[in-house]
Order: C-alpha cells, then sequence, then structure tokens
C-alpha cells in the first residue's frame, strides 16, 4: 500500500492511540469493585458456615460442603486424600467414626481472591480440635487452600489443601 493511503488514517490512529488507557485490575479480571466485594462478603460468609457446621455436625458436614464430581479433588500435607468428589463422599463416613468431633476455626487472615462471580480462591490458617473415637484429643494447626465455586446460588469447595504446620526445631543444647 502507498504511504498516500495512510495519510488519511493518521489523525484518526493519533487520536486513538494518544487516548489514555486506564483499566483496573478488578475490569480485566471481570469483575468490578462492587462485584467482587460481594463475591468476597459471599465467600467470607460461606467460609464462617462451613466452620461452623462442621463444629456442629462433625465430619458429615464436608459431604454438602464439597463438589461431588470428578472436578473435586483434596490434597493433604502433600499427598492426595481424595482424587474426586465420589471418593470423598464414601470416605466421609468412615472419618465420621474414626473423628466423631472436630471443632474448626479459621484465623483472623482469610484470604478471599475473587475470580469471576462464581469461582474465588480461599486462604486462612486454621485450628482444629479433633476428638477421635477413643476419646483421644488431637490439635492441627495449619494452613488451608481452596477453590471455592458457586453453583445453583452455593458456594462449595472445588478443590482443598489442607497443609499442617511443622513441628518447630528442636532446640540444640550448648
Amino acid at each position: 500500500m502507498h504511504l498516500r493511503c495512510w495519510i488519511p488514517l493518521i489523525p484518526i490512529i493519533a487520536a486513538i492511540g494518544c487516548q489514555p488507557c486506564v483499566v483496573s485490575t478488578a475490569q480485566v479480571e471481570g469483575l468490578m469493585p462492587a462485584d467482587r466485594s460481594a463475591v468476597e462478603q459471599s465467600v467470607r460468609g460461606f467460609m464462617a458456615s462451613v466452620a461452623q457446621a462442621v463444629t456442629q455436625e462433625g465430619p458429615t458436614a464436608w459431604s454438602k460442603e464439597f463438589e461431588g464430581g470428578a472436578n473435586f479433588f483434596m490434597v493433604v500435607n502433600g499427598k492426595v486424600a481424595f482424587p474426586t468428589g465420589e471418593a470423598a463422599a464414601q470416605a466421609i463416613p468412615g472419618v465420621a467414626r474414626a473423628i466423631p468431633h472436630i471443632d474448626l476455626k479459621w484465623g483472623d487472615d482469610l484470604r478471599i481472591d475473587p475470580l469471576t462471580a462464581d469461582l474465588a480462591i480461599v486462604g486462612s490458617s486454621y485450628q482444629e480440635i479433633q476428638v477421635k473415637s477413643q476419646a483421644q484429643t488431637v490439635t492441627e494447626n495449619g494452613y488451608f487452600t481452596g477453590v471455592v465455586e458457586r453453583r445453583n446460588g452455593k458456594w462449595q469447595f472445588r478443590d482443598a489443601h489442607w497443609s499442617e504446620a511443622a513441628p518447630a526445631p528442636a532446640a540444640k543444647a550448648p
């Protein structure tokens, strides 16, 4: 194409190219700030209700909190505990027999990263006091991360990862 053909387009190109381009991170991610805030608050409520349900009902409460299909998986301390939602559903009754009561508390550091209106990443420290079937009490502290997805108006964990805090190194004698 000859340069004379481009000359009439130069003012248009200059006008488009010189306009300031301000796009917020939320807009790039597809959520406006108010929508991000709404997702955050909704997921925060979900996380609180999960801790309350698990504390009141024990491990069986997890069965309604995990996505039930092939998309779900759960990792504990670097090992796959449940490769699917079906595997989790099958294992939960046995877990409930071994650990009839759990007191679950999320830490004050709960983080929520909304990705879309129906998908978010969560992360929080946690403390779990487990009362096992032999009346033995075990306290676990660690960090939890997960992906939550809203389906049919209800949040569920799509993925979950629990990492128990490593024990403090033993003090060396002088």
